[in-house]
């Protein structure tokens, strides 16, 4: 479901030559496909256990990745933060966003869904304001308000096609960007392997201590599924990261909008759903305003002010 995650402006410049921009581009299309297929097995696996126990193991078993990311780096320096709140709040809306996205697919069409939560760029313009302090001018407001109108088209209120689980992406846009919000501010004062360890073991923390009152025991298939989406959830936000270190994020940024068609196709192929004209419709001009508003992000970037 992930838009791009600003995780991954971490310190490091990135590289500004063609071969790192085209290294970029590549991890994020590999990490948009890695996220809708974990979305997808997420989905597949709702069918048989809650939610919460999805959840539990999507975070429980990415930690199993923690020793390749930090590699050889003492863990006890790397556990070190500059802003522990932070580091909690932080993940915790992550953990939130997981919660809320897992549940909207278990009642709704994966591409619905991603759609929808994909205003979570154009959120994030709107709570820069507040929360960091930036600019935003009139083209980036119009932008905004063009991509809610793209997501209206979708949720179609009023018109018997919106349920409370329509909800569910809109807050999963709101948590995801704070949880962006507060990586932004995170990237000035700790490094990628602390707020890598921390998202995660805030994560498994939580849910283990959640998931003994949803649990039911899963079948051997199930176990199998649920290590996959720990890997696959683990790996995606890793390419991003190493992604975004390779070049600037307002050039990557747009091409984590190719996920829609990665969860329609598996939407497809394993669910049957295709999405209607509505959606497609309300889809393409949440991607349009999107790909404006990271595009006046980097022209307001290059002159120093807001756009």
């Amino acid at each position: 479901m992930k838009p791009a995650d600003s995780e991954a402006t971490v310190p490091g410049a990135p590289a500004r030559g063609g071969g790192g921009l085209r290294t970029g581009i590549l991890l994020v299309l590999a990490s948009g496909f890695t996220f809708a297929m974990l979305d997808t097995t997420a989905k597949y696996l709702s069918g048989e256990l809650h939610v919460m126990q999805v959840v539990w193991g999507r975070y429980v078993f990415s930690l199993a990745l923690l020793p390749w990311i930090v590699g050889r780096l003492n863990p006890i320096p790397v556990a070190r933060t500059g802003n522990l709140k932070l580091q909690i709040a932080r993940s915790l809306m992550l953990l939130a966003a997981t919660i809320f996205f897992f549940t909207a697919i278990r009642f709704m069409p994966l591409a619905d869904a991603t759609a929808i939560a994909f205003v979570s760029p154009l959120l994030l313009t709107v709570l820069s304001i507040p929360l960091l302090g930036e600019s935003v001018g009139l083209r980036r407001w119009a932008a905004v308000a063009v991509g809610l109108v793209g997501a209206l088209i979708i949720i179609r209120p009023g018109l018997g096609v919106a349920s409370w689980a329509t909800l569910l992406p809109l807050a999963t846009a709101f948590t995801y960007t704070l949880y962006q919000i507060g990586t932004r501010k995170l990237a000035q004062i700790d490094p990628t392997a602390t707020i890598f360890l921390y998202t995660g073991v805030v994560g498994a923390l939580v849910m283990s201590a959640v998931v003994p009152f949803f649990w039911s025991t899963p079948s051997a298939s199930a176990w199998l599924l649920m290590v996959t989406t720990g890997l696959l959830g683990g790996l995606g936000h890793y390419l991003i990261i190493q992604a975004f270190r390779r070049a600037p994020a307002s050039a990557l940024a747009p091409f984590s909008f190719v996920t829609i068609i990665w969860t329609t196709s598996s939407g497809y192929l394993v669910f049957g759903d295709l999405p209607d004209a509505a959606t497609i419709s309300g889809a393409a001009i949440i991607i349009a305003s999107g790909i404006f508003v990271f595009y006046r992000e980097s022209v307001a970037g290059r002159a120093g002010g807001g756009g």
